[in-house]
């Protein structure tokens, strides 16, 4: 039996996950659960610093007595529930799930996901040139960030983040229905023209790669961008007295981008316009 602690004391809720008895503290989501004893669930639309979405159906696993299966970043553990992560059901359906979306969407910038389809036989080929997405041309209407939709896979987690659940900004959200959905700024008014602030917040979420740092897309375009050669050096902003933490992305010795630790309980991985982007004159030598 595994015994996980998360967090402060609480009622420990017992239940059985793949065949084994597991322990969480009451209100754990059955995600929670998994990453606490080391298994690792697929999740697109899945913020740490965010409410669940429920928008990809990656993360879907198979609950004894439910109908359907369940999104476990949102479905929270019940005492004697029983858990598949790995059914032949649950591999089906992440696999279906993963080839709609990579016959539709560039996953080309999207972290894990070739690991993801290799481990449930994805083949977003099978459906043929007819499935594909057209292309979208890539926005560059400003020299902060770029925005290319043709990686959005409508996770919604960008309109969170600007919207009620951190910036209160609202300069972004979803427009249109069915298969004309997609993220537009109020009234479809350029970007430095909206209400945005630039404070990057919506970077910081995006699972796909569809909103990135401008310096990011230039290397990836000219072909330099390499991870394996950067390092990540956490720091304190030093724009005012907040005590933001920043973490700075560095490769060759030039900072290349800024994001801020998840788990820093000043940020939550929420930084303002020059937390964001004011490091230029780092390199301005």
């Amino acid at each position: 039996m595994t015994i996980v602690e998360i967090g402060l004391p609480k009622r420990l809720v017992e239940f059985t996950l793949d065949g084994e008895s597991v322990r969480v503290p009451e209100g754990a989501t059955i995600l929670d659960a998994c990453t606490a004893v080391g298994k690792s669930i697929p999740t697109l639309c899945y913020g740490d610093t965010l409410k669940p979405a429920n928008a990809c159906r990656v993360c879907m696993v198979e609950v004894e007595g439910s109908r359907t299966l369940v999104p476990s970043c949102s479905r929270k553990v019940e005492p004697g529930m029983v858990v598949r992560t790995d059914s032949e059901r649950t591999q089906h359906s992440r696999k279906l799930v993963l080839e709609l979306l990579g016959s539709a969407t560039d996953l080309s910038t999207t972290p894990h996901v070739d690991e993801w389809m290799s481990a449930c036989g994805a083949d977003p080929s099978r459906f043929g040139p007819d499935a594909e997405t057209k292309l979208q041309p890539t926005t560059v209407d400003n020299p902060l960030y770029v925005r290319d939709y043709g990686k959005c896979i409508m996770c919604y987690k960008c309109v969170d983040a600007c919207g009620d659940q951190w910036q209160n900004s609202f300069a972004i959200s979803v427009a249109g229905r069915g298969f004309d959905a997609h993220i537009s700024t109020e009234f479809a008014t350029p970007l430095p023209d909206s209400a945005c602030v630039y404070c990057g917040n919506c970077i910081e979420v995006c699972p796909t790669g569809a909103l990135s740092f401008k310096r990011e897309h230039d290397k990836r375009e000219d072909g330099t961008w390499d991870e394996s050669k950067q390092t990540r050096t956490t720091t304190v902003c030093t724009f005012c007295g907040v005590g933001c933490n920043l973490t700075l992305h560095v490769q060759d010795n030039e900072i290349v981008k800024v994001t801020s630790p998840h788990d820093s309980t000043v940020t939550h991985g929420n930084l303002c316009i020059k937390g964001r982007f004011g490091w230029q004159h780092v390199q301005n030598r």
